[in-house]
């Protein structure tokens, strides 16, 4: 019986004729190898396309740009090796066979059809994989009460905190909450809070700054990614007005409410002429320009005879003063004015 012979393909030329069983018993023991090593995690040999990793970032979306690094797979280029290559300032990738080539501007698909056009001419039908292994330059959103809002392009990887510390840190006015908004692409935000938004091209979570700030859950001071929206509210405000020593504006830090009692130390508490009796707060009605007023006996608080009250985002507590108290004080500081008068002339 006449042995079958079937010819080679290497790169587009004929290399050599090989028994048909020969070829056939060659396949299965690569197939066999193949699945043993996938079976047991071992990477594949060099030359072969790589595995996935974990820290492989893949969205097709993604535009390159300089200093980005991208890993290349061509079958049948074995002088293309394994090892990431570098975007080179002017937007260019040097490659062995391929030449100089523009990935500036391209993402990695478009990067790997343009690396096949140019190997085509050497190797036939040839196949490129590209990969993003790092994204040196991340444009990222930080918008809200920081230093410096607006787009910030990213070297490197970066965690929260080192993106609202390029911002220009969190104002005096900050709120309690930084919220991360993140193109579903570069997969779901990885803490607990994280939801999909109502179009379910987002995903949207938020972040206790002061915990982020102080460390005290470390695992929430994620890594960015391209693209994210960074966003630092303005913390909500309750006033403070009247016979109070220091009169104005005070920010929630870290909650919703405050008792009265501590915004009223916040404002280091009464003047001799306030009316502690007859406080109360004003408390704005929704969807309208009115204000309820709540009465709040502040000397019943004081003693502790009264349950505590709390003010709310955009509540007035107003400390009237006492007409009484007032003339009395005033005839005290006429006493002492005139006093001082005579013992400065008797001097």
């Amino acid at each position: 019986m006449q042995e079958r012979k079937l010819y080679v393909l290497l790169s587009g030329h004929r290399v050599e004729s090989f028994p048909l069983f020969v070829l056939l018993t060659c396949a299965m023991a690569l197939i066999v190898s193949l699945q043993t090593g996938v079976a047991r995690g071992e990477s594949p040999a060099p030359g072969s396309q790589p595995a996935a990793q974990s820290a492989t970032v893949r969205p097709a979306q993604y535009v390159l740009g300089p200093d980005d690094q991208v890993s290349i797979w061509a079958l049948g280029a074995e002088e293309i090796p394994d090892r990431p290559f570098r975007v080179d300032p002017q937007g260019y990738l040097e490659l062995p066979v391929a030449g100089r080539i523009r990935a500036g501007g391209l993402t990695t698909e478009q990067l790997g059809a343009e690396i096949s056009q140019k190997l085509s001419s050497v190797i036939k039908q040839p196949q490129v994989t590209v990969s993003l292994v790092e994204l040196r330059s991340q444009p990222i959103s930080v918008v809200g009460a920081v230093g410096t809002p607006g787009v910030h392009q990213v070297n490197g990887r970066k965690t929260l905190l080192e993106a609202l510390s390029l911002a220009g840190g969190l104002r005096q006015d900050s709120g309690y909450v930084v919220k991360i908004t993140r193109r579903i692409e570069w997969g779901r935000i990885p803490l607990a809070s994280a939801t999909d938004d109502p179009s379910g091209q987002f995903s949207v979570a938020e972040v206790a700054l002061k915990g982020l700030m102080e460390a005290e859950r470390p695992e929430e001071n994620i890594a960015i990614q391209p693209f994210d929206v960074i966003t630092v509210p303005r913390a909500d405000i309750y006033y403070v007005v009247g016979e109070v020593r220091k009169s104005g504006g005070f920010t929630f830090r870290e909650r919703k409410s405050i008792p009265v009692l501590e915004a009223l130390s916040m404002a280091e508490g009464l003047t001799p002429t306030a009316s502690a009796s007859r406080a109360r707060i004003l408390r704005a009605v929704k969807n309208s320009s009115e204000r309820v007023e709540i009465d709040v006996d502040l000397k019943r608080l004081l003693n502790g005879k009264q349950t505590e009250a709390v003010l709310q985002a955009d509540d007035i507590l107003f400390v009237p003063s006492s007409t009484g108290k007032k003339i009395a004080a005033r005839a005290i500081e006429a006493g002492i004015g005139v006093g001082s008068g005579v013992l400065i002339w008797r001097r």
